[in-house]
């Protein structure tokens, strides 16, 4: 089968590898029918990741048709048409029936990799590195799910695949985010980073019943989604200093609830602290550039709550935690319980109340995705999500 395979840092190819097999009596075969790079495949690509090799099949955002199920796979059947969650959950844990699903303590075969770097193992992730599993990816024609019985979820209706498709990871992430952010009725809500999890983010924030959202970003294509499907009022950090326009917009309080939806690759005109992040990173001598969460933490109002959705690798540097401290904020993160909220997602986007389709803008085939991980990645011709067709 052709899948997308990472082989070095800003080396993705589409190759030819073997089909997947049933290896395990809970696993399940899919025909993939869509997939989509996500903003964390940006740090496969962009070689932040530790513990790649060559020759990974990559990708965490895939749906499709059961093909074949193991012998003690109950819940779904060949020709079922289901979404793939980026997790990887036993269903049958102590994290797991509490619905911390991405925190799994069975499902990563290599959770001494992860509870060296860590302390302990979070879930096995499909298509993200060997600490996290060595799972292979969903940007293929066909994928191999194990636990086929516990997350995956069935559709049963005739909604198209990008409707659907996201429920695999961003639609809840941006749900997540909004949850942990304590939104409470008529407060302010900041979300830093307008990309696809920002843009969920900030249409899932309104399902809390606040007052008004803020955008921040800067590349204009995301920021007219933003206020378009958002309806948020928008900062442009190329053009505005955040903190000053959002102490202007608050009158000196600061919004209540700040999301960090960018993680580990954000950028930041001019700041200092960005430009040692650049250097750290170019150098190799850093993993994360965390300006957007440094000024998020920074403009939360004291008492406020820190969300971030945005995924970070390892040990960012000179983050202001007296700041955190003496202004009493929570900060609350953690990679998605999917299963947790995709059922609830569903029937909104059946009841017509979240049409998630709105944020593609690119819809091209598998063996094009290296080209288009590229234009993603630089944010040309409005590139803010792609959806690859096998």
């Amino acid at each position: 089968m052709r899948a997308i395979c990472w082989h070095a840092k800003g080396d993705v190819r589409c190759d030819n590898v073997p089909d997947p097999k049933i290896v395990d009596p809970t696993d399940m075969v899919v025909r993939v029918t869509s997939t989509a790079i996500c903003g964390s495949d940006l740090h496969l690509l962009d070689g932040f990741m530790p513990t790649m090799q060559a020759g990974d099949v990559i990708g965490h955002e895939p749906m499709g048709e059961v093909v074949e199920v193991g012998k003690e796979v109950r819940n779904l059947q060949p020709g079922d048409r289901v979404v793939i969650p980026f997790t990887i959950s036993c269903g049958k844990c102590w994290f797991c029936e509490k619905q911390m699903y991405s925190l799994c303590d069975t499902s990563n075969p290599n959770y001494e990799i992860a509870r060296k770097a860590m302390g302990h193992s979070p879930a096995a992730l499909f298509g993200y590195s060997h600490m996290l599993g060595g799972f292979a990816g969903g940007q293929a024609e066909y994928l191999r799910v194990p636990y086929a019985d516990v997350s995956p979820l069935k559709i049963e209706s005739d909604l198209a695949d990008e409707q659907v498709l996201f429920l695999s990871d961003i639609l809840p992430t941006g749900y997540m985010g909004a949850e942990n952010a304590e939104i409470e009725p008529g407060e302010t809500v900041a979300v830093w980073g307008c990309g696809p999890v920002g843009q969920f983010a900030i249409q899932c924030a309104w399902m809390f019943n606040p007052k008004r959202v803020i955008a921040i970003d800067r590349v204009p294509e995301r920021l007219a989604m933003a206020k378009q499907h958002g309806n948020a009022e928008t900062i442009n950090f190329d053009e505005q200093d955040v903190y000053d326009t959002l102490m202007e917009m608050t009158r000196g309080r600061g919004p209540d609830r700040c999301i960090d939806a960018v993680g580990a690759e954000a950028h930041g005109t001019g700041a200092l602290d960005a430009v040692y992040d650049k250097v750290k990173t170019t150098m190799m001598l850093g993993t994360d550039r965390a300006h957007a969460l440094r000024e998020a933490i920074f403009c939360c109002r004291k008492g406020g709550t820190v969300s971030i959705p945005g995924v970070y690798l390892g040990y960012p540097d000179k983050l202001p935690f007296g700041a955190v401290v003496n202004k009493a904020l929570t900060l609350k993160s953690g990679q998605t319980h999917v299963a947790k909220y995709h059922k609830m997602l569903l029937a909104k986007i059946e009841a017509g109340e979240i049409d998630p389709s709105v944020i593609v803008t690119d819809r091209v085939p598998l063996q094009e995705a290296p080209e288009a991980y590229r234009k993603f990645r630089d944010k040309k011709d409005g590139c803010i999500k792609v959806v690859l067709k096998p």
